[in-house]
This record gives C-alpha cells, structure tokens and sequence, in this order.
C-alpha cells in the first residue's frame, strides 16, 4: 500500500500506476487530466507513469455545461 496526495488530501493506494488510480477511484480517464508531481501527465502516459510514496496528484475533471 503506498500512500500519495490526490487534490491535497492524503490517500492510502494499492495502484501501481495513474491509469490504476484513476480505476481505482472509478474515473474514466477521457474524462480527466491528471498532474504528477507538478507536471501534466498525457494520457497515453498514464500506464506508463508509477506511482510512489509522497506522490503529489492532481485530478481534473472535465465538466460540460450549458
């Protein structure tokens, strides 16, 4: 289990990669885009980018309106 900040809140995570935590928390990844330690991760990066302890992330969500 290794633990890394998501929006500034400490968590506690078995995912091994961005991709996984996004699983993890059950947000499509078409939907988001996501910062790793202060730089913005592509998406097509997002299995191929570890996580470790002490990770700072940041996830947006996309929002549509009218």
């Amino acid at each position: 289990m290794t633990t890394v900040r998501v929006n500034g809140e400490a968590n506690c995570t078995e995912a091994s990669n961005l991709a996984a935590l996004l699983k993890e928390r059950e947000l499509d990844p078409r939907t988001v885009a996501v910062e790793h330690n202060g730089a913005v991760i592509p998406r097509d990066r997002y299995t191929e980018t570890p996580l470790a302890e002490g990770d700072q992330i940041e996830i947006v969500r996309f929002v549509q309106g009218g």
